[in-house]
């Protein structure tokens, strides 16, 4: 029997995770919520640029798609710039009865001593009561720097050092949003965006580096961490809209854990608007960009994991990776215990049932 999944939000990361709830028969898609008018009431195939029709029409009423009871929701809305809301949605669904995995906040991919505890007890309690789960995770957070550094961990006779690092060009990420607003791309370099507030980046990718340590059984003294930016030579344009000369083109930021003063778990990015600025930074492994994992030990490792797509560039790909390491997830979610659960607790996910000739 199909599991019955419904989808929050269509944009960047939603449309290919409404794309394989449409086109996979192991989904039955149930609703679809939307943040626009302009999309309310559109079928969800031509949402997700799909041929035909499915029946069903997206509204920007949660509780129409509750309604629908579907046993899972994949929410891909955008939560950076509306945390709280984002997490009182989490909180309905989830008291629901309905299981969920999502995209965002991100922190949620490991939130204890990441935020504070009155803001996981509401979803732990709604968990609870719906008898239901919720895992958020993608790519960065996500499967590039928690279940492939672990595993690479497991191999290990002693480590001194896990980094993980995203190298990538974001000039075609097409989001104004996050580009300016969240990231503070494009702005002058005394106006502090979103993104690098104090703690903000330790309790976006703090996530990660309490989670790699949960997972090496290390105990964190705590965590610190540093950015520098660097200005755009010259006036271009992105995706995302124009850069002006002078304003921020590049960043580069770390999330450190230490124990005993030592970096032991580190989380890096690095990145640019064009691939000719800041030269003395970490270079990518392919055009466009690429993950690393770097392990300091005996073996020691250094892995880049390169993303492609036929149907686009490393940001579409990442795109596509993200949204599917949620989807096919869901067995495994509905599966777990009532709570938020992370990389730890599932089991490998394989993609069972993935294979396309050709």
């Amino acid at each position: 029997m199909a599991i019955r999944v419904a989808q929050v939000g269509t944009g960047n990361v939603g449309v290919h995770a409404l794309t394989a709830l449409i086109t996979n028969p192991d989904y039955e898609l149930t609703g679809v919520w939307v943040s626009s008018d302009s999309k309310a009431g559109k079928d969800a195939a031509e949402l997700a640029g799909l041929a035909g029709t499915t029946g069903v029409a997206a509204t920007t009423d949660l509780d129409e798609v509750l309604a629908t009871k579907p046993d899972c929701v994949v929410y891909n809305a955008l939560a950076d710039n509306r945390l709280l809301e984002a997490l009182e949605d989490y909180r309905r669904i989830l008291a629901a009865g309905v299981n969920i995995v999502g995209s965002g906040p991100v922190f949620l991919q490991w939130p204890w001593q990441v935020i504070p505890d009155e803001m996981i007890k509401p979803l732990e309690d709604a968990a609870q009561q719906g008898n239901s789960s919720l895992f958020v995770n993608g790519i960065d957070p996500g499967f590039a720097n928690d279940i492939l550094p672990l595993t690479l961990a497991g191999t290990c006779q002693n480590i001194q050092q896990v980094r993980c690092m995203e190298i990538v060009d974001y000039a075609t990420y097409n989001s104004a949003t996050v580009m300016f607003d969240v990231m503070g791309f494009g702005k002058p370099l005394d106006e502090i965006p979103m993104l690098l507030q104090s703690g903000v980046l330790s309790m976006a990718w703090g996530s990660v580096v309490r989670q790699i340590a949960a997972g090496l059984g290390l105990e964190l003294d705590g965590i610190e961490e540093m950015y520098v930016r660097e200005p755009a030579p010259e006036d271009f344009e992105i995706a995302a809209g124009p850069i002006a000369k002078g304003t921020a083109a590049a960043l580069r930021f770390e999330v450190i854990g230490l124990v005993g003063g030592a970096p032991v778990v580190v989380l890096e990015h690095v990145t640019r608007l064009r691939e000719d600025l800041c030269p003395e930074w970490p270079q990518p492994a392919q055009e466009g960009g690429n993950y690393r994992i770097e392990i300091t030990g005996e073996p020691s490792y250094a892995v880049d994991v390169c993303l492609s797509s036929p149907n686009g560039d490393h940001n579409h790909a990442g795109l596509v990776a993200t949204a599917m390491r949620l989807v096919n997830a869901i067995p495994s979610v509905i599966a777990a215990p009532a709570g938020i659960c992370t990389a730890i607790d599932l089991p490998l996910v394989t993609g069972k049932g993935l294979y396309a000739a050709g």
